[in-house]
């Protein structure tokens, strides 16, 4: 076994920054010093031995002046000590010296104290020389008879580590433990016996666990843990045992541990997919979610509920449960919440859409006025949206969920009253019998609403959808409330000049009888006089609006009343009332564009809104059929045509997902008996426990792309020439949060290489956990090195550094041979991801790095040119389908990932076609990266500058 892959259990982090003692020194501490400076020098010798160096001369002072003393510190000192130091000559021989360590551990296995009889026990299991293990036998075996349970447990381990090892030492190990077992009474001693029957004698702890399998709810839970573990194993080797252990795990679901529970319903949702099983694991999950308080706990089971809902067969099961999943909303973390109602989207079905709608719309109503938690908006957002699915899938409930909804349109928060708007949009176009409704309450909540951008949007939906001659005219009346008095200029101008003054306000509240503090009554009138400031002065909402100088309002405010009049024209046949209303639209329009050409407004109207407001006026003024088609109906074909289009997108998506998941049978497929079947060919499923031991160790599997460039192979760095003395090359393993470089040096002389020793340092933000050990190559021999390096967040990082050796034999200084540098890529930890337009416009707004990359590139077609970027960067192009396909010689398009560290990336293509250049001329344009950190924004600009041009393979 090389040195690289001796085995290290034991890792003291010391900062370096002195000059390391003399063994001199050192040697005079250990020999005259007292306890202290002993303890002190002990230390100093641990730290240098863990860093490389041999210090033999120490190893028979350490045996002679310190292994004898009683002080409780030197001997758990002496434990790591004998753990790390070489206990063999070069030729693998054991040290004579060790036969007195021996000794010395074996009067201390007699110790009467039982903290340092059970640290020597713990020391024995790291032990890997069975000639040292040997003599210490009989006083192990007596350590199961102590009084303390710290020692009988330790000793248990100690026996179990051996048998493993060195089988011949004590080979009636299992029989044993079993007799111990059974006899004894603390907790955690048996569970470390159990533990070691089913790894030593897994036959033993059944018997044992069949004896005892109606009191396996008495036992402690780390018991339990155990036993669940081997019902797991055993039926999972051996599916017939199934029906043997099944009501166990059912009564451990009951457990007081939410570990055991945890663990009892994953291992049954495995041994059985019967409907009475899969509800009671998914119960117990659900339990576990509202009761564990940890947020990190419950988004882990939240997982595990999602991974049952994805599997056909258990989707119905989870439907009937999903009253109890919004149980969870009570937490009051935004992400529980997120996943919770996602989950919830997923189950819902007519048989439970109604009670769901109900419990949505109760925590609506509890999210107003509720503004001390920071996500409360987000979570309102959350809800409507969930709200606005379900009344697309459900159209019955929307009539139910509308008015609810509609009181959030005058919220302050923006955001939530947005996706109101967009459902209320979505809401009076697909369902016709709702107009009436969502007009009706539209009118209600108009003159509270507080946003121009929420105001602007009612508005459109008013003009586009008032179709009666009462509603026109409403919508008229609520025009002229917001908008105030008229001529507004003539209006502001006399308020300026004070001759509008308003009348003095005197208001009698209620009369309010008190109690003194004698006992007899005092009657208090609140009698108040306000006269409001004109800051004060509560304009009317549009009137504010344009006083601001908000003028795309007064746009689509013009648009809104040529509808309405064309819209009246139509329905009423007197003359004298159908130029009155449009008389009354366009002295609204005229006054408006006064106003913003005026010297009031605090922006002057642009020239985009005076030619939108001059449009509709002169459109009015003439009445044309054309114009009457183009306001009246072109515009309600446009919006139908865009939700067809994200109704479409959204099948797609929802058809990819549902093939993903459905399980394909071919006809051919060999059918199991599990009467007939062999024991050994159910290992169909792998085991779920050795799984998660792997992805705890970051040894995943993952399966390989079928491209043969997408292997291992692929990512090997030469770091060396071949014609170096030493050959070396990386593969770099890329794990969540860390780096394994696994570095294969090879020593082309015919020399012996020593102390070879690989030193690297790293640039970016990267951590060397650990400095590779040194090794020994003889001529021509290789060896693997593995080095570990900790990733903090998403951007590109450099690892260098060299190869030091020195030649056995040779007097001149160490030799050295430079490596080259090793590109960590940024593309490990991207992965693409999806958000709302809403949301992306909004980290496009706060997000304050941005990386501006120039096109240069040899592709000369636009949608060729983005499938590249979008292959290479790993992000999504959130632009529809339908908005990029057709050819117009220039291309927009928004992207979006999100790396494994939650930070977020956006992207913005601008791509165009030269058309004065030719047909060959590639593509032009720039690319706008924005990130939160400098480093992500500058590392994904980088990734897109060295892949821009295709290569020809």
């Amino acid at each position: 076994m090389t040195a690289a892959e001796n085995v290290c259990y034991t890792l003291i982090n010391v900062p370096m920054d002195s000059e390391p003692p003399s063994e001199i020194s050192l040697k005079n501490d250990l020999e005259k010093g007292d306890v202290k400076s002993k303890t002190e020098a002990l230390k100093k010798v641990i730290i240098m031995i863990l860093n490389g160096e041999k210090l033999p001369g120490l190893l028979m002072t350490i045996i002679r002046f310190v292994l004898p003393l009683q002080d409780h510190t030197i001997k758990k000192l002496l434990l790591v000590f004998w753990e790390i130091v070489p206990k063999t000559t070069p030729d693998g021989r054991l040290l004579h010296e060790m036969i007195l360590v021996c000794d010395a551990y074996r009067k201390d296995l007699q110790h009467p104290n039982e903290f340092i009889r059970g640290s020597t026990l713990r020391f024995l299991c790291k032990l890997k020389e069975a000639e040292l293990l040997e003599p210490l036998m009989p006083a192990i075996r007596a350590c199961l008879e102590h009084r303390h349970s710290y020692v009988r447990r330790n000793a248990v381990l100690a026996i179990y580590t051996i048998y493993r090892n060195f089988e011949h030492l004590i080979p009636d190990a299992p029989e044993l433990i079993h007799d111990f077992l059974v006899n004894e009474k603390d907790a955690s001693c048996k569970r470390n016996a159990f533990m070691m029957l089913i790894h030593a004698d897994q036959d033993r702890a059944l018997d044992y666990l069949s004896t005892c399998i109606d009191q396996v709810q008495t036992f402690g839970d780390i018991l339990q843990l155990v036993i669940v573990e081997l019902i797991y194993k055993v039926c999972h080797a051996n599916p017939s045992e199934r029906a043997r252990f099944i009501r166990c795990i059912y009564n451990l679901l009951q457990s007081s541990s939410p570990a055991v529970k945890y663990e009892a319903a994953g291992t049954l949702v495995t041994l059985s997919s019967a409907p009475t099983a899969i509800k009671a694991a998914a119960q117990c999950y659900i339990d576990l979610i509202i009761k564990e308080s940890d947020n990190n706990v419950k988004l882990i089971v939240l997982d595990r509920l999602i991974e049952l809902k994805e599997h056909p067969a258990h989707e119905r099961v989870l439907q009937d449960l999903v009253m109890d999943i919004l149980r969870v909303l009570s937490t009051p973390d935004l992400e529980v919440r997120k996943k919770t109602l996602q989950l919830a989207l997923d189950l819902v079905s007519s048989r439970n859409v109604e009670e769901l709608v109900i419990v949505l719309k109760k925590e609506v109503i509890k999210t107003n006025n509720v503004s001390e938690h920071e996500d409360t908006d987000k979570y309102r957002q959350l809800l409507v949206r969930t709200l606005h699915s379900c009344s697309v899938r459900f159209p019955d409930m929307a009539a139910n969920v509308i008015p609810v909804l509609m009181e959030f349109l005058s919220d302050s928060n923006e955001a939530a009253a947005a996706d109101v708007l967009e459902f209320v949009r979505e809401a009076i176009q697909r369902f016709d019998n709702l107009r009436m409704l969502i007009v009706e309450k539209m009118l209600e909540v108009f003159h509270a609403i507080k946003s121009v951008k929420i105001y602007r949007g009612a508005l459109w939906i008013l003009g586009e959808y008032c179709s009666t001659k009462e509603d026109i005219q409403s919508v008229m009346t609520e025009v002229r409330r917001s908008l105030g008095e008229i001529p507004i200029v003539e209006s502001e101008i006399k308020k300026e000049a004070g001759e509008l003054k308003p009348e003095e306000e005197i208001t009698v509240g209620p009369v309010q009888k008190l109690v003194t503090e004698m006992g007899t009554y005092a009657t208090q009138s609140a009698l108040s006089s306000s006269r409001p400031t004109k800051k004060e002065e509560d304009r009317p909402p549009l009137r504010g609006f344009l006083l601001d100088g908000d003028f795309f309002v007064a746009a689509s405010l013009a648009t809104t009343l040529t509808k309405v009049a064309l819209r009246y024209v139509a329905l009423v046949q007197e003359k004298k009332k159908q130029n009155s209303f449009v008389a009354e639209a366009m002295l609204l329009m005229a006054t408006i564009l006064h106003l913003g050409k005026s010297s009031l407004p605090k922006k002057p109207i642009t020239d985009d809104d005076v030619d939108r407001i001059s449009l509709c006026l002169k459109v009015l003024s003439e009445c044309s059929p054309l114009m009457n088609d183009i306001f009246n109906k072109e515009c309600r074909q446009s919006l139908s045509h865009m939700l067809s289009a994200k109704l479409e997108e959204e099948k797609l998506s929802q058809k990819k997902e549902s093939e993903k998941r459905n399980v394909t049978v071919q006809p051919d497929d060999p059918i199991s008996f599990m009467q007939l079947t062999a024991k050994n060919e159910m290992n169909c499923k792998e085991d779920q426990f050795q799984l998660s031991l792997l992805a705890a160790m970051g040894n995943t599997q993952r399966k390989e792309a079928a491209d043969p460039l997408a292997s291992k192979l692929n990512k090997v760095t030469q770091l060396t020439g071949f014609s170096d003395p030493v050959y070396a090359e990386a593969y770099v393993h890329v794990n969540q949060y860390d780096i394994v470089l696994d570095v294969l040096v090879v020593n082309q002389t015919s020399d012996t290489l020593q102390n070879c020793t690989l030193e690297l340092a790293t640039l970016g933000d990267l951590k060397l956990v650990e400095k590779p050990s040194p090794l020994t190559l003889a001529p021509h021999d290789f060896a693997n090195i593995k080095a570990n390096v900790k990733v903090a967040s998403t951007e590109n990082g450099i690892i260098f550094g060299n190869i030091v050796y020195d030649v056995s034999g040779a007097a001149s200084d160490r030799n050295c041979v430079v490596l080259s540098d090793i590109h960590i890529d940024i593309m490990d930890y991207i992965q693409p991801a999806t958000c709302t337009d809403a949301e992306f416009r909004q980290m496009w707004a706060e997000f304050e790095w941005e990386n501006k990359v120039t096109v240069n590139t040899n592709i000369i077609d636009l949608n060729e040119y983005l499938q590249h970027i979008l292959k290479s960067t790993n992000m999504k192009c959130l632009t529809p389908e339908k908005a990029l396909s057709g050819y117009c010689g220039f291309m927009a398009a928004n992207l979006y990932a999100r790396s494994i560290f939650g930070e977020d990336a956006l992207a913005n293509v601008s791509i165009e076609k030269p058309i004065h250049q030719g047909p060959d001329a590639p593509v032009t344009g720039h690319i706008r990266i924005r990130a939160k950190s400098q480093g992500m924004a500058l590392s994904l600009g980088d990734k897109i500058n060295l892949s821009q041009k295709k290569t020809s393979i």
